[in-house]
């Protein structure tokens, strides 16, 4: 196994790896990724090589969740990750000068280090915090509405060996010791989650609801999150409450006997044996479906039943309405069948034998040629050439 990292990261990698179930232990790759990266400030190959060791995985496996994951860096990152949305919203907003402003001042560009490896500027494509742009990070932590100037004041504060107050959130830290937060570590720095705090738009809402007494009934925000198996055992005995509790069904009446009508000729009985049912049964009774009686859905279009067959709702019938035809895929065909198709395609798109893309033959081409050279005047100038000057516009 690779003797990089210390003996305290492969302790913790232990215990990130004992999270998760024994035959899941695959789960624990991306909070590994982020421990090696608080070694070395970046997920280097022998930071992929120590996870796939200790999860039994391939290089390739591991390599290919590190690549897809902008959070993990593929080469050595700065001391402080300051990243500026110059996306759509924060851009409208000036936060592509925001990032042009420290581009200058830095000497640096898109994931690149300053010289004395403290700083790594980079764009954001989103930063998810819209109602608050323009906006910057340092580490993942938010510098909200930030112009020009203030975000210069941000880093060359950080230069300076200072650590700003972000608008949100705990106090800055290094990338290193974000990625060992982000790798399910808490913050061990004394009173640091205490700083901060939240900003006015998140706290809108709240204050909506406080203005208009809005609160959710009921709840206590300390009651614990059952079990699955607690809260199949609780849906057990609710159902066995409900039946003991259900009422025993009436006993049948037994059929009077028909009786003549004025002419003397006794009633008919229906198929349940009642007397003087002289009307059909209804189709719903004769299927035993309980569904109300629906037109069939074909005289809908075809764009309106595929998609109630895909997304059901209230006014969609029950697959036992009456009338109800859900489309089912016919059977596949005979291998015999699919030959053939497969033969009369080839045969009617012949590949072109010159090299180039079928469908691009070379009669074609002289044909419109020849057309070309036709619809020339006979002084061969071209018709194009309003003014007769044969010089082709």
């Amino acid at each position: 196994m690779s003797t990089t990292f210390t003996e305290e990261t492969r302790l913790r990698a232990r215990e990130i790896i004992a999270r998760y179930p024994a035959d899941r232990s695959r789960s624990a790759l991306l909070p590994l990724l982020h421990l090696v990266q608080s070694e070395e400030g970046y997920v280097s190959p022998a930071g992929v090589e120590f996870c796939a060791e200790v999860l039994g995985l391939n290089k390739a496996q591991v390599g290919a969740v590190a690549t897809f994951y902008t959070m993990y860096k593929r080469k050595p990152t700065g001391d402080y990750l300051v990243s500026v949305c110059t996306n759509t919203m924060c851009d409208v907003l000036g936060g592509q000068t925001v990032y042009d402003t420290l581009a200058e001042h830095l000497g640096v560009g898109h994931e690149e280090t300053t010289a004395d490896g403290k700083i790594t500027l980079e764009h954001a494509e989103c930063l998810a915090a819209c109602d608050y742009g323009p906006v910057m990070t340092v580490n993942y932590d938010f510098f909200d509405n930030v112009e020009p100037q203030g975000a210069l004041g941000v880093v060359q504060e950080l230069q300076a060996g200072g650590r700003p107050m972000p608008t949100r959130g705990a106090r800055l830290c290094t990338l290193k010791e974000m990625a060992v937060q982000l790798a399910g570590f808490a913050d061990e720095r004394d009173g640091a989650v205490a700083d901060g705090g939240p900003g006015e738009p998140s706290l809108r809402g709240l204050r909506l609801a406080e203005q208009h007494g809005i609160s959710v009934p009921g709840y206590d925000p300390k009651t614990p999150i059952r079990s699955k198996a607690e809260a199949d055992r609780a849906a057990a005995e609710a159902k066995a409450k409900a039946e003991a509790e259900k009422p025993a069904p009436a006993p049948e009446k037994a059929p009077e006997p028909a009786k003549a009508d004025a002419t003397g000729t006794p009633a008919k009985a229906d198929t349940a044996g009642n007397a003087g049912a002289a009307e059909p049964a209804t189709p719903a009774a004769a299927g035993g479906s309980t569904a109300p009686d629906v037109k069939a859905p074909d005289d809908k279009s075809p764009q309106v039943r595929t998609a109630e067959t895909r997304q059901p709702d209230a006014k969609t019938p029950v697959a036992d309405a009456p009338g109800t035809k859900l489309p089912v895929d016919g059977p596949a065909p005979a291998p015999r069948d699919a030959r053939a198709a497969e033969a009369a395609g080839a045969a009617a798109n012949p590949p072109a034998g010159d090299g180039k893309p079928a469908g691009d033959a070379a009669d074609a081409q002289e044909r419109n040629l020849k057309e070309a050279e036709a619809g020339t005047d006979a002084d061969g100038a071209d018709p194009a050439d309003a003014n007769g000057t044969g010089a082709r516009k």
